[in-house]
């Protein structure tokens, strides 16, 4: 009985804890989602412990690195701190080798990958080498509580739409790069209580937005480059800690709340006079105003405070004397008043008689028992001249500004006479036709001043020959004279030769007419602008010839020379009637994201970005190790667009061309033929629409249009995924299509997605 008894007692310990750790198990998208996360991180040691799918990673024992919470099969909470090395001084928005992550690390992939964990509350990613400017969807976490970015390497703006995160009451994003004005974050009705920006490169105003959070107890915004004046804080009625120093503040000092116990000021521009009422705030424990330009005397009241434990006034320009009856309060164990313009006699809770207080006064004029002090007229003088000091500036600065005045008129009379003479062409830089055709309007400061992104200019350090003028000499020796056996097609841009260089290196060369009047000034602009269009996935652009004079007539010719991508088009490795390779699902798979990555590029690499690109299947092309490139980008610029199809004996209506302004919807037909593939006629753009509809309505839809070689190779959910972001993409209300960095995080977690099948 005794036996039977042990072993039901047994089998019920057994099922409760079966019970338990099944209640803890996440759901396996959860532990999909971790599991990328890791990828994304580059697998650091500290997440050793999450081995695969099957690791019960909410049962793994904490520890002060890793921390995983689950709730009702969810992660809700998700602690990692890294080891990686933090603000090193000479990180400019690259990769640094064993600092940050490394140059495949995409920062707006790693987000949305996080943003799937919508039951998050509590994410601490610290000191993991994340770099890169922070994505605006990390508002997707809606229900995030406590958010912990620092010691990083982000940098750029701080997204505005955190302030969309209403559960949001910890917000540290300090010991980063962030460099941009701080945005309007939040207001009266956010549940934030503690916000650090601290160790940043923030500049611009304080935000006065932040002062109508009442609910804050903590700031910290030291150390950055924050300027202008500040307005009083007495609306924060529970802030109890305020460090704002290290900037560059100008006013004189705000006003508090009674509850603040910690307040530091120091090391900011700060003028004026100590207020009066802040020998009022009875809770004050700590305050250090040091390195200003303060001035006046130090209210005595502060001293007694009776909380206080520290007070610095040093580096200032305090002057006049301490009172002598100064009681100073008992906890009061550090005052430094040194360097400043302070004369008479210390009171004697300074004096060296208080054992238990340090009192730091040197580089004043006190009298008395107290060493390291100037003579008196040092503190008084300097106040008497005070006035005349400010008059010799004033008058300096009025003769500096009429100096000025007369430069510039000079200056306007030269550039009136050198752009005036010549007549008005050259007062626009721009062509009136491509302005239109702009929605983005290339204004002439941003032809000029066109400002990129720091991969633009990364990206640009590729190995390939510096972007050059060549003669027309250099080119006719390169395709012999421009002979038929050279010539490869034409398009909507012109005819394409092939051809090889005298240093050996094969290329491509476009010959298109330039019938547009544009100056030369402004055609070599637009030259410079594609010339600077570098990404290992674009058609590298080696150099230009012009054959003609620019803007004086019709039949001048202007040559574009490219590096020769020699394996063929992506289309010729979709049909089963090709006679070499056939790409499977994997490879389409990296094709598609390797395209959706230069297409991101060219419309986030430069400001404003570039998005009439002609995508279609037949501008991917693949070189000799099978790496996809993009042709035919950002032609626009510089040619006339005088049809919407393109290619000679394409029908007007092609499906692929449709949208020539919306690079997404095209490029949703591109991710249709990968499926499908190619398309030989305009009427299977309906039939294609329709099965595509279908997918929706019948489970197995897919199978009936879905290129057999891609259902024998692929991951059905990997396959889903794509048909899910085709079928936005192709949406007839251009309003609801995705973005494309939405469309390349989908590619790249189908991609993540087959790859974790394949290994199985």
């Amino acid at each position: 009985m005794g036996f039977h008894y042990l072993v039901l007692l047994f089998c019920s310990i057994w099922i409760i804890f079966s019970m338990s750790r099944c209640n803890s198990q996440l759901q396996s998208s959860q532990t999909e989602v971790l599991l990328q996360l890791k990828k994304h991180l580059e697998y650091p040691k500290q997440l050793e412990i999450w081995k695969d799918r099957w690791t019960e990673l909410c049962s793994i024992s904490s520890s002060a690195q890793v921390n995983v919470s689950c709730k009702d099969n969810f992660v809700t909470g998700l602690i990692i701190l890294g080891d990686k090395p933090t603000q090193v001084r000479g990180f400019d928005g690259f990769s640094i080798p064993n600092q940050t992550l490394s140059q495949s690390f995409s920062v707006d992939s790693f987000v949305a990958t996080l943003s799937r964990l919508t039951n998050l509350r509590v994410l601490s990613l610290v000191s993991l080498g994340i770099w890169g400017p922070l994505p605006d969807r990390i508002h997707r976490l809606f229900a995030l509580e406590h958010l912990d970015l620092s010691s990083n390497y982000l940098y750029g703006s701080i997204p505005p739409k955190i302030s969309t995160l209403v559960n949001l009451k910890t917000l540290t994003l300090g010991d980063n790069f962030f460099n941009d004005t701080i945005p309007t974050l939040f207001n009266s009705s956010s549940n934030l209580k503690v916000l650090i920006l601290k160790n940043n490169r923030l500049k611009g105003p304080f935000p006065s937005s932040i002062l109508s959070i009442t609910t804050l107890t903590y700031i910290d915004m030291s150390r950055n480059q924050i300027s202008g004046s500040l307005q009083g804080f007495t609306g924060l009625s529970s802030l109890e800690q305020l460090d704002l120093s290290n900037n560059r503040f100008d006013s004189s000092l705000p006003s508090m709340p009674k509850a603040l116990i910690r307040l530091s000021l120091s090391r900011n521009s700060f003028s004026g006079e100590i207020p009066k009422h802040y020998g009022q705030l009875i809770n004050l424990q700590q305050l250090d105003v040091s390195f200003n330009s303060l001035t006046g005397t130090t209210p005595a009241e502060i001293f007694t405070l009776p909380n206080i434990t520290y007070l610095n006034f040093a580096s200032n320009i305090l002057n006049g004397s301490l009172q002598n009856h100064i009681s100073c309060s008992n906890q009061l164990k550090f005052v430094d008043i040194s360097y400043n313009k302070l004369v008479g006699v210390l009171p004697y809770c300074m004096s060296n008689k208080s054992k238990n207080r340090v009192v730091k006064s040197d580089g004043n004029c006190l009298s008395g028992n107290v060493q390291h002090q100037h003579a008196v007229p040092y503190c008084t003088e300097t106040h008497v001249m005070k006035k005349s000091y400010k008059v010799g500036i004033f008058v300096g600065a009025i003769v500096g500004v009429l100096m000025i005045i007369v430069v510039l008129a000079l200056c306007i009379v030269v550039a009136w006479r050198r752009y005036f003479s010549g007549g008005m062409q050259e007062q626009h830089l721009l062509h009136k036709t491509v302005q239109d055709n702009y929605s983005a309007g290339f204004s002439s400061d941003l032809v000029t001043n066109a400002r990129y992104v720091s991969e633009t200019a990364k990206l640009g350090r590729e190995d390939f020959p510096v972007c050059r003028s060549y003669s027309l000499e250099e080119l006719k020796e390169a395709t012999n004279n421009f002979d038929n056996s050279t010539f490869m097609g034409e398009n909507l841009y012109g005819k394409l030769y092939k051809g090889k260089l005298e240093s050996g290196i094969q290329v491509v060369i476009r010959r298109l007419p330039l019938s547009k009047k544009y100056s030369i000034r402004n055609f070599k602009l637009r030259l410079d602008l594609l010339a600077k269009l570098r990404h290992p996935h674009l058609m590298s652009f080696l150099g230009h010839c012009i054959d003609g004079v620019i803007g004086e007539h019709n039949d001048t010719k202007v040559y574009l020379v490219y590096e020769c991508v020699s394996n063929g088009t992506f289309q010729n490795y979709l049909s089963a009637n090709s006679s070499g390779k056939i790409f499977n699902w994997p490879e389409r798979l990296s094709v598609l994201v390797s395209i959706a990555k230069a297409v991101h590029f060219l419309h986030t690499g430069m400001i404003p970005g570039f998005f009439k690109n002609r995508l279609k299947i037949n501008n991917i092309l693949l070189n000799q190790h099978w790496m996809a490139k993009l042709s035919d980008y950002g032609l626009s610029i510089i040619s006339e667009e005088t049809d919407a199809c393109g290619v000679t004996g394409e029908s007007p209506n092609s499906w692929q061309m449709k949208k020539l302004e919306d690079d997404v919807y095209s490029f949703g037909f591109i991710l249709l033929e990968a499926l499908v593939g190619p398309s030989g006629s305009a009427k299977r753009e309906a039939a294609l629409l329709s099965a595509m509809a279908s997918f929706s309505t019948h489970q197995d839809g897919w199978k009936q249009i879905v290129d057999p070689v891609v259902q024998a190779t692929c991951c059905k959910e990997s396959v889903f995924i794509v048909i899910s972001i085709t079928n936005k993409i192709i949406s007839p209300e251009s309003w609801s299509r995705p973005s494309i960095e939405d469309v390349l995080w989908n590619l790249q977690y189908a991609s993540q997605v087959q790859a974790t099948a394949d290994g199985e």
